[in-house]
């Protein structure tokens, strides 16, 4: 407990991490069985130990930007509080980070230092900016500079997932789908062509969309495809000549990027389609040895994970990974972000478990 609300009291939003770096790194050295590397704000800490087989702890140390935290904070103790820093009513850890992902991180951070003689080979990995745009994410940077530490056999991302397994992750595409009419006055509006008007056939196609359900190694990834922005208009008398929709869409790990893509313009195909984004998901990947044994560790169950994170990273380099945290994955980024100390205790038990056989 007292490791997590150390880290969550270390300010690191995506792009201000060298603190909470400097921290890790200063605590990984203090074990002479592990080997320390560190490139930028990331830090990497490894055994040797001649292991068959070498599994990869990760988790990020950046957070989005605070959300009013400290105001949601008093509002939920009843009381106001001395600080915007972590705060402990009871068994609750409140703070920016408490979920997404300080507890995840606190809770490989103790496997470093505690355990000298895992069953596999460790590599304990610490990245910066995965809260923002894929160029800056440590892990893109770590597998263009230093490709030899990423390699392993299966990989475990402590996001936050109730500390069950959640396995592989949906990809995500972001798309904006454009509509071009003819400028006009509104007073004489048949002289032209009302832009956002023409609109509504995408929007119907979006309002009538049948999400499906897929079913893979007998997890189900539901899709979704929603429309998150709209914008037009040009002032309050001229009929628009311009009007677009940002779209979401969420898609199964077993389709292909490509595949995504293609259905969202055929879908749109009245309209010009621009693909803003699109990241692949990751297969669950539940068949490694190592995924089993940590799966018998938490009774055998395993969860779709409905979202995207950094498992298909991992999954592109060919790297199984599943997600398995602490805290409830519907507070990530939320003003009254939290973790219970029974869920950074239960976590711990597991991953202690599978680490040390």
């Amino acid at each position: 407990m007292s490791l997590t609300l150390e880290l969550i009291d270390i300010p690191s939003v995506s792009g201000d991490e060298t603190a909470i770096a400097d921290a890790v790194e200063k605590a990984l050295r203090q074990c002479e069985w592990l080997e320390v590397f560190r490139f930028r704000n990331n830090v990497v800490a490894k055994t040797s130990l001649g292991r068959p087989s070498r599994v990869i702890l990760a988790g990020h140390l950046d957070t989005v930007p605070a959300a009013d935290n400290a105001k949601a904070l008093k509002i939920l103790a009843g009381e106001v509080l001395p600080s915007d820093k972590s705060v402990v009513p009871e068994d609750v850890l409140f703070g920016l980070g408490a979920c997404d992902m300080k507890g995840g991180v606190a809770v490989a951070m103790r496997a470093a230092t505690s355990i000298s003689e895992p069953i596999f080979d460790v590599t304990y990995l610490f990245y910066e900016c995965e809260e923002i745009e894929s160029a800056r994410n440590g892990l893109t940077l770590i597998a263009r500079e230093h490709p030899e530490w990423l390699e392993a056999d299966v990989a475990i991302l402590l996001e936050p997932s109730n500390s069950v397994i959640e396995a592989g992750c949906q990809g995500t595409l972001r798309a904006r789908v454009y509509s071009a009419g003819a400028r006009a006055h509104s007073a004489r509006s048949w002289l032209g062509t009302n832009a956002i008007h023409l609109l509504t056939g995408a929007l119907a196609t979006l309002n009538t969309y049948q999400a499906q359900e897929v079913l893979i190694d007998g997890l189900t990834y539901r899709e979704g495809l929603n429309a998150v922005g709209i914008a037009g208009g040009v002032a309050g008398n001229v009929i628009p000549d311009e009007a677009y929709i940002d779209i979401n869409y969420r898609y199964a790990p077993s389709k292909s990027a490509q595949d995504a893509q293609d259905h969202i313009v055929g879908l749109f195909s009245d309209y010009e389609v621009a693909i803003l984004d699109n990241a692949q998901g990751a297969l669950p990947g539940l068949t490694q040895p190592a995924i089993q044994d940590l799966l018998a560790r938490v009774g055998g169950q395993a969860s779709a994970k409905l979202g995207w994170t950094d498992v298909a990273r991992f999954s592109s380099l060919g790297i199984p990974a599943v997600n398995l945290g602490p805290a409830d994955p519907g507070l990530a980024h939320s003003r009254n972000e939290h973790v219970t100390v029974a869920q950074l205790q239960k976590c711990e038990e597991i991953i202690f478990s599978w680490l040390n056989g």
